[in-house]
């Protein structure tokens, strides 16, 4: 074994330790243009078609959350046009019910107006009916005190009828001339 050594440091000193053999440096370099080949041959494409499908989903993915994000926008657009079209819907809604309203009181009013003259229209009418039935009476009543009185000053008796009724009724115009310059002098 010493030989060997011997000869191996000897064949060593020619040789830098840092440089690898020559037969080295070739192999690897073919094994390298080898790898190089394969992997620009199959395996780069590869790398760059699945780079070029994420992309395009990237992009896909854009350009559908772009108009996800638009139709979005237009639905919100057409929410706020309609929650403004109720808006203005409601308020005409409720001035019609304002409306229609104050024409139901005002109808009620006149209605109970109506209903208010004719009460005092029909007493009224009751009230001259009561009226002249009263007047009547009194007269009747008048007059037979009248024919008391006239048959106990004339001392005669005004039994008939119709002499009665004449002094009656001349008797009560004169009260009723008498009655009318009283109240045209007032």
């Amino acid at each position: 074994m010493p030989t060997t050594i011997a000869l191996l440091a000897a064949a060593g000193e020619d040789q830098n330790p840092l440089l690898p053999a020559t037969y080295d440096i070739t192999w690897s370099i073919v094994a390298l243009v080898v790898v190089g080949l394969v992997f620009w041959k199959y395996v780069l494409p590869m790398f760059q078609k699945v780079l070029a499908e994420r992309t395009e989903q990237i992009d896909g993915g854009i350009k559908r959350a772009e108009e996800a994000q638009a139709e979005a926008k237009a639905a919100l657009e057409q929410y706020r046009a309609q929650l403004a079209e109720a808006r203005t819907e409601a308020a005409q809604i409720r001035e019609d019910a304002r409306a229609q309203g104050q024409q139901i009181i005002d109808e009620m009013k006149a209605q109970a107006q109506e209903e208010s003259d004719r009460i005092v229209a029909s007493g009224h009418s009751q009230l001259v009916a009561q009226r002249q039935q009263i007047v009547t009476e009194l007269r009747g009543e008048l007059g037979r005190t009248a024919v008391d009185l006239a048959e106990k000053v004339i001392g005669e008796s005004l039994a008939d009828d119709v002499k009665r009724a004449g002094t009656v009724d001349r008797f009560l115009n004169e009260l009723e001339t008498i009655g009318a310059n009283s109240a045209a002098g007032k």
